[in-house]
């Protein structure tokens, strides 16, 4: 009998530890705060180092090209000179201009030594009012011819000093556009050069990303010359139609690049991002789920795309769920009981 109700019991237990083993396991979440799991992207976008001024230099008088001393390539400071122009015309000018100042001096000279003797006379009665008069206004016509060419010595001495063409700042000489012999009209231009003082980067940015770069502390140019560190000027308010960019313009911190230097212009984004493999959708939304009061809470990212990182608004301390995200619903209680089915 004994060895019939051991098989028996036996029997009889085998079936309820295998209903325990069979019983399905707690669900496991794991939560962690923001700043453990939050991700800081690099961006980019395509860059080019230009130049303030790119200036065609040109003759301002009239007269034959005698010298371009600059070569295509070369650094020029400021005030250089680009060209001269031959000048002979002009100092003739400048001379006959001088002689008429003189002249002028010489008359009024005259008148007033004129006017001086009238009024003697006419205190005495010699002399009528009429006359008097008369001897005081052409004293006033001739000091009028006297700034009168004042005025035109100094613009034949202008015309001198236009003869020689500098450099208005410290350039980079681009182009000779005028050859010894020609002659050079007002307008006509001689060399071209680039501001090698004043060089700044140019970059088109995705509108997305604008708000980041403006937050950024560390934004570089990468690119021909190796990687600079830059600062922000300005991000322009008009938006490319075609490209949706925006225009945004960054100053060196030190030595600047060469000017038509290409390349890109890299920051980190300073928004923290939620990590692509935490996002999850529900009810046709994107976002994570955050652990309050012991509750999972839905919270909706409303930039995130499938498959990358989402920025977030939410706080460095907020928890979130890292584990078990997949199958959860908005509202759950976390405290080991089975999620349901999620709503894709």
């Amino acid at each position: 009998m004994r060895c019939f109700f051991l098989p028996l019991a036996t029997a009889l237990t085998l079936p309820a530890f295998a209903q325990v083993d069979s019983a399905p396991a707690a669900p496991t979440f794991l939560i962690k705060p923001l700043s453990e799991v939050a991700l800081y992207p690099q961006r980019d976008a395509s860059a080019q180092a230009v130049s303030l001024n790119e200036s065609r230099i040109a003759a301002e008088i009239p007269g034959r090209i005698e010298a371009i001393p600059v070569r295509v390539g070369e650094r020029v400071a400021r005030g250089e000179i680009l060209a001269r122009i031959d000048c002979r015309d002009h100092e003739l000018e400048r001379e006959r201009a001088n002689a008429n100042l003189r002249a002028a001096g010489a008359r009024l000279a005259l008148t007033e030594q004129q006017l001086a003797r009238a009024r003697e006379l006419g205190a005495q009665g010699f002399f009528s009012k009429e006359a008097l008069a008369a001897r005081d206004t052409e004293v006033q016509v001739q000091r009028a011819e006297g700034e009168q060419a004042r005025t035109q010595l100094a613009a034949a001495e202008r015309a001198v000093g236009k003869c020689t063409v500098r450099s208005p700042f410290a350039a980079i000489v681009r182009e000779r556009l005028g050859q010894v012999g020609e002659l050079a009209v007002p307008g006509s231009p001689l060399v071209a050069i680039s501001d090698a003082g004043n060089v700044v980067v140019s970059a088109q940015v995705q509108l997305e990303d604008a708000d980041s770069l403006r937050k950024t502390g560390e934004p570089r140019f990468v690119g021909d010359g190796g990687t600079r560190a830059l600062a922000l000027l300005r991000i322009s308010p008009a938006i490319a139609p075609r490209a949706r960019t925006v225009e945004a313009r960054l100053r060196f911190k030190g030595e600047p690049a060469p000017a038509g230097a290409s390349g890109a212009l890299i920051w980190r984004d300073v928004r923290p991002h939620v990590p692509a493999e935490l996002v999850v959708r529900r009810d046709g939304r994107l976002g994570v789920f955050v652990a309050e009061g012991g509750r999972a809470r839905f919270q909706v990212l409303a930039t995130a795309q499938e498959g990358r990182p989402a920025a977030t608004g939410l706080a460095p301390d907020a928890r979130i769920v890292v584990a078990g995200q997949l199958t959860l619903r908005d509202g759950q209680r976390l405290d080991g009981q089975a999620p349901t089915a999620a709503k894709q």
